[in-house]
């Protein structure tokens, strides 16, 4: 479930021996051998600046900072809502391929971006997804970036931080709970026991979970019914909070929220069960966005932090408008390949914020394109510019998609030194053929510097007006239809695989008023497909969708599309196993 480049196993190009290169010299045994640090190793010396001295580069006045320590710090909600009349910045997303193996370096580049064009004399602030612990503990991996493109305090991040997830999981499942405490104690709502669709949550990957009864143990426990955990980045109170405007608006989402039906399908609110009030005043405080600083000092809204595969996958509405009144350039992320985060962007975040990208940052590897073009990762040391030429086809699907939102788009090659110059030469000429550029960044072993040419790039195409965006489907067209132009246009599927059941619930659901409604595809992320192990950009496939969810609140229909689940499981050998703290109290394995 790791939505952040795997740098196992990679190794940086050796530098110049300045503070950017990540090579150190050691001497064993009268000979000269290389040892390179890992990404905590380089977080952990980052010479951090007071939380404050952050907020005054954006013109956050220390008042308005809640800090968390130091280093971090919640702006309040009153600074926010006197941002309003500015005028917005220009806002850069950050999208890749479709992730492999190999790594792609979505929010490494994300970061390093923000850095290079702070580097360049703009004033740029970076807005990236909290991490959620279930991957942290799982598979490996985290959500700060990585090398010299990071964000710190990274184990913080990638541990408790300020708290915000644990608010979220602690509001849905008081929501769970007062559901089943009003029908414990006389039902007066008429809830159909059978049908309660509000299931609870829980911040860490555990399938035993999934599916289990509740209520077993005689009278005083309430009556037995079978339900389940989602994890908690697929709870439809994170996606509320990373789309509402203001509290005001997170209390009418959150009152929104559909909970269960009665004996005659009508529907029960969160509003129903008077809930809706003390959820707010658990999620007031996670509302407001946390600030950090990359290693170079720059400032860093982390908030919110819906996967991509199973949710919307994009950080909080209210950090990325507040950042874009308060920087010239603004660069965040969507999780995942842009079949999923970047078409939930545009076709989620921005329609309902009102919010218009002017540049896409396409984040793909030579090492990405070999295991496309059919290379074992076992293999992909050695130069094969076939593979990378046969594997190119999935960057050129992904680069077509984002263009049909009218948004220019530049290719950054995340550099691996193994990278030969046959190889990025290939991937340079396939891209110029497909009508846009591509541009070598090395900014995962040498921060801003190695990232000059994009951001000088990027600045020029932000500020030439060029993007002409537009959602891919309107609000009028059928929840059915939608489904079907994202499975067309965007999957390159032949057709949508949609029961009776599911068609006659999208079709209550419309005459119930919500057929306005923009859909939220829950897919692997590691296809254009349902199928995982399709790689490439295959055609004549067909989406099966097995099931539809409607998360009122938030405002968007879930369609859960083969087999995936929002509650994931642990690998054979989960991350936490070699998770530890060492002598000196420092932890050990988190990266």
């Amino acid at each position: 479930m790791s939505e952040t480049q795997d740098e196992t196993g990679r190794v940086p190009d050796i530098g110049d021996g300045t503070q950017s290169s990540r090579c150190v010299f050691t001497r064993a045994k009268g000979r000269q051998t290389m040892s390179f640090k890992t990404d905590i190793e380089i977080a952990r010396e980052a010479k951090k600046r007071p939380i404050q001295e952050i907020g005054a580069k954006l013109g956050i006045p220390e008042a308005d900072l809640l800090p968390f320590g130091h280093d971090k710090a919640k702006v309040s909600a009153e600074f926010i809502a006197a941002q309003r009349g500015k005028k917005d910045g220009k806002l850069i997303l950050v999208t890749a391929i479709n992730p492999t193996p190999a790594g792609e370096g979505k929010t490494t580049t994300t970061v390093g971006l923000g850095d290079g064009l702070n580097a360049i004399g703009k004033k740029a602030a970076i807005c990236i997804r909290e991490a959620s612990l279930g991957p942290c503990f799982g598979m490996k991996g985290g959500a700060a970036g990585g090398g010299y493109a990071q964000v710190v305090p990274m184990e913080e991040m990638n541990l408790h931080f300020t708290g915000d997830f644990h608010a979220i999981t602690s509001a849905h499942n008081l929501l769970s709970a007062m559901i089943d405490n009003h029908i414990y104690w006389g039902n007066e709502l008429e809830i159909d026991e059978r049908r309660v669709v509000w299931k609870r949550v829980l911040d860490m990957n555990d399938r035993a979970l999934r599916d289990c009864v509740t209520s077993l143990g005689g009278v005083a426990n309430g009556f037995p019914r079978q339900t389940g955990f989602d994890i908690t980045v697929a709870s439809e109170v994170m996606a509320i909070l990373c789309l509402a405007l203001d509290l005001d608006d997170l209390q009418k989402r959150l009152g929104d929220i559909i909970v269960a039906y009665r004996r005659d399908r009508s529907p029960i609110y969160c509003r129903d069960i008077k809930a809706d009030g003390a959820m707010t005043v658990l999620l007031q405080q996670a509302m407001q966005p946390n600030l950090v600083q990359t290693l170079e000092n720059n400032p860093a809204f982390v908030h919110g932090g819906p996967f991509a595969n199973i949710a919307h996958g994009c950080n909080s509405v209210v950090a990325t408008t507040t950042a874009l009144k308060l920087a010239d350039y603004v660069v965040t992320e969507a999780g995942f390949g842009a079949d999923l985060g970047a078409e939930k962007f545009m076709n989620i975040k921005c329609r309902k914020a009102g919010l218009a990208p002017d540049c896409v940052v396409l984040v793909a590897t030579v090492r990405a394109m070999k295991m496309n073009g059919g290379v074992a990762k076992a293999d992909l040391a050695e130069e094969n510019v076939d593979a990378v030429n046969a594997g190119c086809s999935n960057l050129g699907r992904h680069i077509e998609n984002v263009k049909s939102f009218g948004v220019p788009v530049v290719v950054g090659i995340n550099h691996f030194s193994g990278d030969t110059d046959a190889e990025v030469a290939a991937v340079k000429a396939y891209v110029e053929a497909q009508g846009s550029e591509a541009i070598l960044c090395k900014h995962w072993a040498h921060g801003s510097e190695g990232i000059k040419e994009m951001a000088t790039r990027v600045a020029e195409i932000a500020d030439s007006g060029a993007s002409q965006f537009a959602p891919l489907y309107s609000d009028d067209l059928r929840l059915i239809e939608k489904i079907e132009v994202i499975a067309k246009r965007i999957y390159r599927a032949d057709e949508v695989l949609a029961d009776k059941k599911i068609r006659d619930q999208l079709r209550q659901w419309e005459e119930a008023g919500y057929g306005n409604l923009p859909v939220c595809m829950a897919k692997t992320q590691y296809s254009f497909s349902t199928d995982p192990n399709l790689r490439g950009a295959p055609v004549g496939h067909s989406l099966p969708v097995r099931e539809v969810r409607l998360s009122a609140g938030a405002g968007f229909v879930v369609v859960v599309c083969g087999e995936i689940m929002t509650m994931p499981g642990l690998p054979r050998v989960p991350s936490a196993e070699a998770i530890m703290l060492n002598d000196a109290g420092e932890i050990e394995g988190l990266f």
